[in-house]
């Protein structure tokens, strides 16, 4: 009976828009689940009892009577050591993690569930000066891990909602993301904290102040950086037709700029142009300490090409900027590039 409850059904079908009667309940952004095959959908209207819902993938062969389920969270990304060299798709799905599950299908298949990251995955956990007893808010570092050559201090927060006394702290060691690393105490109630935490792909991670830019951003390109110079935590737009090299700029910015971090969006692009990402970039290197690492190992790339459902292209942008957000309240220089924004626009 409580399944039933949390339980709408379908009332209409229109391409990508779904409209379900009996969601009273229901909050606007809302994660839920459509049809038998479990789509993903969002909830982007609430009228009575009825909630239009924006599917992520495709709707065909949903009917009137299939279930809707709630799921009572809004569309979250998972944040935590393994985003770099990583590829998702706009709702942080991981393709290659869903290319093996499906037997190395070319298709991703409707309704697929797996983890954003790789939950059996182990890092070197090191906690810093925190021991039990001190309070913890929203923000604080309690402890580093080291994900891969170039980020080899991914910092561990508290999530920005979250505070307490520490009432447990894990010692040094090798832990994955599904084990315990630390537990706050707030008035009674006990918080176990992961390697990882979920965050609203719709909020924007809290902030103090924005800081004037102080640094210039190198993108490796004399030209840009002669004559269209830009600053770290600037915004800068790259107007072009198809063939005039908007991605070969993206990828120099990846393989030279002084960037810590780069998160790729591409969010609408031709499949072709996609695939030439998808293959270029993890041929790239740069050099450090006189080895050759792959630029793939400070890179997330989130593919949502022109030929996936239009309705997760809004999301993608989404998907990407907390992606980047997270990497920022660690104190890294993060260029997150979305190609393009004006296909983002068709999609809104």
């Amino acid at each position: 009976m409580e399944r039933e409850r949390d339980m709408g059904v379908i009332f209409k079908v229109s391409g990508p828009l779904v409209v379900a009667e009996n969601m009273l309940g229901s909050k606007m952004f809302e994660l839920v689940r459509v049809g038998h095959a479990n789509l993903v959908g969002e909830i982007i209207r609430l009228e009575g009892s009825n909630a239009s819902i924006q599917v992520y993938e495709d709707t065909s062969g949903l009917t009137v009577g299939d279930p809707v389920v709630k799921t009572g969270q809004p569309l979250s990304v998972m944040l935590g050591p393994g985003i770099m060299d990583n590829i998702f798709d706009g709702i942080q799905r991981p393709l290659e993690g869903i290319f093996n599950m499906c037997n190395k299908d070319i298709y991703i298949p409707r309704g697929v569930e797996i983890k954003e990251l790789d939950m059996s995955k182990s890092y070197e956990f090191n906690p810093l000066n925190v021991k039990v007893g001190d309070m913890l808010s929203g923000g604080d570092v309690f402890g580093t891990c080291i994900e891969n050559e170039l980020v080899n201090q991914h910092k561990i927060m508290v999530p920005p909602n979250s505070k307490g006394r520490v009432k447990y702290i894990a010692p040094a060691g090798t832990y994955s993301l599904s084990d315990k690393v630390m537990e706050l105490d707030f008035q009674g109630k006990v918080e176990p904290l992961y390697l990882y935490h979920y965050w609203p792909v719709r909020q924007p991670r809290p902030i103090h102040e924005k800081l004037a830019g102080q640094e210039a951003l190198l993108t490796g390109q004399r030209i840009l950086d002669c004559l269209f110079p830009s600053v770290l935590g600037g915004t800068c737009a790259i107007p072009g037709a198809f063939g005039c090299g908007k991605t070969v700029i993206s990828q120099a910015l990846s393989k030279y700029s002084n960037s810590d971090i780069i998160v790729y969006v591409g969010c609408g692009e031709r499949g072709n142009e996609m695939a030439e990402v998808l293959k270029d970039f993890p041929e790239l290197t740069l050099e450090k300490d006189g080895k050759e690492i792959g630029v793939m190992k400070r890179t997330c790339l989130v593919a949502n090409t022109s030929n996936m459902p239009v309705a997760a292209r809004e999301a993608s942008i989404y998907t990407g900027i907390t992606l980047a957000e997270y990497f920022r309240d660690q104190g890294l220089n993060v260029s997150m590039m979305a190609d393009s924004t004006s296909r983002w626009a068709e999609a809104l």
